[in-house]
């Protein structure tokens, strides 16, 4: 059953010994479930990192190219379920954001089950569909992200959002089919545009 579930840990977990090739291919190898070469091209393309990267051993590349790998690793088999435990925590501010879109884009994804462990509220908010809050082992709340910020279950729910409370706002609010938070960060949307969004979102808070 472990074998037929991907896994995408902190910090990569991918091997130094092995160039990024043979990283990609171990888990078919473990499972008995050969991945081919272009099963590995089509990985690369799909987390947009160039072929002639396959030869390269894992300290030639960056930590957000490292994570990518990791992440094709995790599909190469192509399971139903993948285990993602604190994926981007170890990455800059701004190659977090870049790789969480980057997830959340992914097309391949829809149709799995992805378990996404996480200390940041605003990550948990931005790529979940369900959030399952604990505190020491006992579950808090189990909802949508909605559900989370309007109708907190206990005041220990509430405690915790408050401080993100204008931000998760943003994300869970949707505008022109994505959250308004993404739009309001997107560069190629004008000032005026953004601005009759915000408007529009404290009409609808008010």
């Amino acid at each position: 059953m472990r074998r037929s579930i991907g896994y995408v840990i902190q910090d990569t977990g991918l091997l130094p010994h092995l160039n990024i090739k043979k990283n990609i291919e171990l888990v078919g190898k473990i499972s008995k479930s050969e991945v081919s070469q272009e099963k590995v091209g089509e990985l690369l393309s799909l987390i947009g990192l160039p072929n002639d990267i396959l030869d390269k051993r894992v300290d030639q590349l960056s930590g957000g190219q490292q994570q990518r790998i990791g992440l094709a690793r995790a599909l190469a088999t192509d399971p139903d379920i993948i285990l993602m435990d604190e994926p981007f925590s170890a990455l800059d501010n701004i190659t977090r954001n870049q790789l969480q879109d980057d997830f959340k884009n992914l097309k391949h994804l829809e149709d799995k089950t992805i378990l996404l462990v996480t200390h940041d509220v605003q990550e948990a908010f931005k790529l979940g569909d369900k959030i399952l809050l604990l505190e020491e082992g006992e579950v808090q709340q189990y909802g949508t992200p909605l559900d989370l910020l309007n109708r907190p279950a206990t005041e220990k729910v509430e405690a915790f959002l408050q401080k993100d409370r204008f931000i998760l706002s943003l994300q869970t609010a949707s505008y022109q089919e994505h959250s308004l938070f993404d739009y309001l960060n997107d560069n190629s949307v004008n000032h005026h545009d953004k601005k009759v969004a915000m408007e529009g979102f404290f009409k609808q808070v008010d």
